[in-house]
């Protein structure tokens, strides 16, 4: 997303690092027999399903957009990096940053099937249900960006195919002219003409195709009522072809009451009941366990109550932690504060779990698998500092992993974290309110 703390924060595309991918040229692809472990993508209620940004990119892998997402020019605009050894050496884009010991610290390219089909695996192996690929709209208007969007959509969904998984389209509206809304509707129409509902990872519910459209009723923007209400109507209508389509609203955390981060115009109360599900987005508006279940009690509960009297489902928004410093300094958009919200080596996300269950919550949204712009990835993650650069990079640049709150965890210690929210949410129990896995 690109969206959290109350302030929208645009990454723009066109980094202009050039270094050289090296990409794999045979993809393996296990052959996933549908079974037991195959996840049922009739329905969103009883799952976590985990937002899936796929916007790295990297010079020389087939795309035009050169570093995008991982740098600006020379500086990196990420908090969190990936542990490249969990990635074959063909996977990784090589970089110029090296950690102490003289080690190239390698990314990755959401352009390289093989690593789309790399994090499925993950997803598979750790009982996650499957993701929500955000579909940028601003990037719909330009070629490479389009292309760029498209390659990795055509991956995911081989990916998921492949795994057992489920996916959905997400677009995020942010940065999108009112002028442009169109954009969506021709191309949701164009995505299903082309197939992508059709494939039997796709998510459905209420016995339609889940489409999402992110950025709804947040204050400081031009959206308004009235233009969202006609795009909710192109968009049906762009799928009337094909059977008809349940939209999911991204909107925030103050949807109900229209304050904060939320717009005060009280059409907007006009347009949540025309969505099939309501997703308020919580990233940063909390902090720790203690203002996490503050929230729940003063949101989420309420919040529960008036989507479920509107006939609309509701699906909370928890998160591991915040950090967003590395895009300040690089675009000088606000005050650098590395792990500005604290992962608590996984408590504070486990805490969110627990008090979603607890409020009512049949499905969660977890922000997000590979979020390391904000901080707030889940999949494998450079688990110590001393793997992190020291060199290649500008001065006052830094980076949070794993270690950073005083644990020493595997790079896949949030996925694992999220397969026991998973279990948790299929079960429709409440957990307890203790991590479920040892710490190291």
């Amino acid at each position: 997303m690109a969206f959290a703390a109350f302030v929208v924060l645009l990454i723009p595309p066109g980094y202009a690092h050039a270094q050289t991918m090296r990409r794999d040229t045979h993809i393996v692809r296990t052959q996933f027999v549908k079974g037991a472990d195959t996840v049922d993508a009739s329905t969103l209620t009883g799952k976590l399903i985990m937002g899936y940004q796929g916007w790295f990119n990297c010079p020389g892998d087939g795309t035009s957009v050169g570093w995008w997402h991982w740098f600006t020019g020379v500086d990196p605009t990420v908090d969190n990096l990936p542990n490249a050894a969990d990635y074959p050496v063909a996977e990784q884009c090589v970089t110029t940053m090296l950690d102490a010991a003289g080690n190239s610290v390698n990314l990755f390219s959401d352009a390289n099937p093989a690593t789309v089909e790399t994090q499925f695996a993950w997803m598979q192996q750790y009982g996650l249900d499957g993701v929500a690929l955000q579909r940028f709209s601003v990037d719909l208007l330009d070629p490479p960006t389009l292309q760029a969007r498209n390659i990795v959509l055509a991956n995911v969904r081989q990916a998921a195919e492949d795994n057992g998984r489920v996916f959905f389209v997400m677009y995020d509206l942010t940065g999108l002219p009112n002028s442009k809304l169109d954009t969506v509707a021709q191309d949701w129409k164009k995505l299903e003409s082309e197939g992508i509902t059709s494939s039997p990872a796709y998510l459905h519910h209420r016995g339609h195709p889940l489409l999402a459209v992110w950025g709804l009723g947040f204050a400081g923007r031009s959206l308004t009522p009235d233009d969202t209400l006609k795009l909710l109507k192109s968009l049906d209508k762009a799928s009337a072809k094909h059977g008809g389509v349940t939209i999911m609203g991204g909107v925030p955390s103050y949807w109900r009451t229209g304050r904060l981060d939320a717009s005060s115009d009280p059409k907007w109360q006009k347009v949540w009941p025309k969505l099939g599900v309501l997703s308020p987005w919580s990233v940063g508006r909390f902090y720790n366990e203690a203002s996490a279940d503050g929230y729940s009690a003063s949101i989420w509960a309420p919040d529960l109550k008036a989507t479920s009297a509107m006939g609309v489902d509701y699906l909370p928004v928890v998160f591991p932690g915040y950090s967003f410093a590395n895009t300040n300094r690089a675009l000088g958009t606000g005050t650098p504060i590395s792990n500005q919200i604290p992962r608590d080596c996984g408590r504070f996300y486990w805490r969110q779990v627990y008090d979603a269950l607890g409020a009512g919550a049949t499905m969660i949204y977890g922000a997000m698998f590979d979020e390391v712009n904000e901080g707030t990835a889940m999949f494998k993650m450079l688990p110590d500092a001393a793997g992190a650069p020291v060199t290649g990079i500008p001065p006052g640049y830094s980076f949070v992993t794993l270690d950073a709150d005083g644990c020493a965890l595997p790079s896949d210690w949030y996925l694992s974290l999220a397969g026991s929210a998973t279990t948790s949410v299929h079960s429709g129990t409440q957990p307890s309110p203790n991590l479920p896995l040892s710490l190291p």
